[in-house]
């Protein structure tokens, strides 16, 4: 899968295609915030995904959760839009944010992208959080989304 990304990247750096993708914030009162590590990348980031042909953001963003963690998600919440070209692609991203998120481990496809999914208190975020996810929760606990660039 890493193969895959690498070369991914490459086609993206010499296309520069514009892309719409999803991030979610899902939180539980006693568990703390959801994050997943992935198979082809080291750290730990906010579960999300690509939109596709015909998807709305808050569609693409139910399915993502859905697919990656098993998250049925209920009330989603629009928290901020992004742009990034970090990876070679005009990215725009929505990050929402979703409070009632019920888990069934049934419906989570394993497809070897996701490694590992867990909820961590506040105060207990893992080392290895991806810089990116870092300033994205840090921007949500303060309530102030400051910059538009992912």
């Amino acid at each position: 899968m890493a193969w895959y990304h690498s070369l991914q990247r490459w086609y993206w750096k010499i296309r520069k295609p514009i892309t719409l993708g999803v991030r979610a914030i899902v939180t539980d009162e006693q568990k703390g915030v959801l994050l997943i590590r992935h198979t082809y990348v080291e750290g730990w980031y906010l579960p999300g995904g690509g939109v596709e042909r015909g998807e709305s953001f808050f569609a693409a963003a139910r399915r993502e959760l859905l697919e990656e963690c098993g998250v049925l998600a209920g009330k989603i919440r629009l928290c901020h839009l992004f742009y990034s070209e970090r990876e070679g692609k005009r990215d725009h991203i929505a990050l929402f944010h979703i409070t009632d998120g019920r888990i069934d481990e049934k419906r989570a496809r394993n497809d070897g992208e996701v490694a590992e999914m867990q909820f961590f208190q506040w105060d207990q975020l893992p080392d290895d959080l991806s810089p990116a996810t870092l300033r994205r929760l840090d921007e949500f606990r303060n309530q102030a989304f400051q910059e538009d660039r992912w």
